[in-house]
């Protein structure tokens, strides 16, 4: 775990000696690597490749402002209670930020006379790559993580953010840690590193859209395959995640788009399964 790379130089006007975060450089990354993984896509098209570049700037700034919207009405007591909350380094919720920047990068498709439905497919492997990297992020800083575990992947975060610590957990999420977990590993206990899942599943899924790019398809048959299988690798996870947002018994909100996700990827695959691409 590795919550900050480095500070930049206190003689920096304005930034000097603020942190460069760990995950803010997988945003970063993700962004980019996604961008070249779009680009080449255009490129076989035989589209524009640098309008790869205008549709990842679209999806960053809309991704970014509906992460932090999301985050805030899901927490929006503490809001009440400190409006600079809004503008804390923390917070940004990923279906908020998908949902915003799908919007937005429509829009701006449209607004390009781009096809939809091929951009779509497209775009699938970009998502699919830079989720992974992005929760890569998140397990550097020690964000977004599981329930406690006595199993051999359980893993502490004694620098999270929060801490894996029995107050955090029980204050934070609601979340009874088992005593037998703090007798053997003290205040801070091991829990699922939920991430590390994510990362796996969201790239066996890009490995799987890599595959499929050239299957004869209708335009925007590869986006409902990543659709479905991102909502359901969601859907998993959730089971495991240290969540304070099970308004639904046992299910998060979370589930309940991811429920609503595959629904609409299924119904997408077999409605533009066995056809040519257009």
């Amino acid at each position: 775990m590795l919550p900050i790379l480095f500070r930049l130089p206190d003689w920096l006007p304005v930034l000097g000696g603020e942190p460069i975060t760990s995950f803010g450089v997988m945003m970063f990354l993700a962004f980019i690597v996604g961008g070249f993984v779009l680009r080449n896509g255009l490129e076989r098209e035989g589209m524009e490749p640098d309008r790869a570049w205008d549709l990842i700037f679209t999806a960053v700034v809309a991704g970014i402002v509906g992460a932090k919207v999301y985050y805030v009405l899901l927490n929006y007591e503490r809001l009440v209670e400190n409006p600079s909350f809004l503008f804390s380094r923390g917070g940004l919720v990923w279906y908020g930020g998908f949902l915003l920047a799908a919007a937005a990068v429509i829009w701006h498709v449209r607004r390009l006379k781009l096809p939809l439905g091929t951009m779509a497919d497209l775009v699938a492997p970009s998502l699919a790559v830079g989720y992974a990297i992005g929760r890569f992020g998140c397990f550097l800083v020690g964000d977004d993580y599981g329930t406690p575990t006595d199993s051999w992947v359980g893993i502490r975060f004694p620098q999270g953010s929060p801490p894996s610590s029995v107050e955090m957990l029980e204050a934070l999420f609601g979340v009874t840690v088992d005593p037998a977990l703090v007798e053997q590993y003290g205040n801070v206990v091991p829990v699922h590193p939920t991430q590390l899942y994510e990362v796996a599943l969201s790239l066996l899924i890009f490995f799987l859209l890599w595959k499929l790019r050239r299957h004869a398809h209708r335009a925007g048959w590869l986006f409902m395959v990543w659709l479905a299988s991102a909502g359901a690798e969601r859907f998993i996870v959730e089971f495991f995640r240290a969540k304070d947002d099970r308004f639904l018994g046992v299910f998060t909100v979370a589930q309940l788009i991811s429920v609503g996700l595959v629904v609409a990827g299924l119904y997408g695959v077999a409605r533009l399964r066995g056809e040519r691409r257009e």
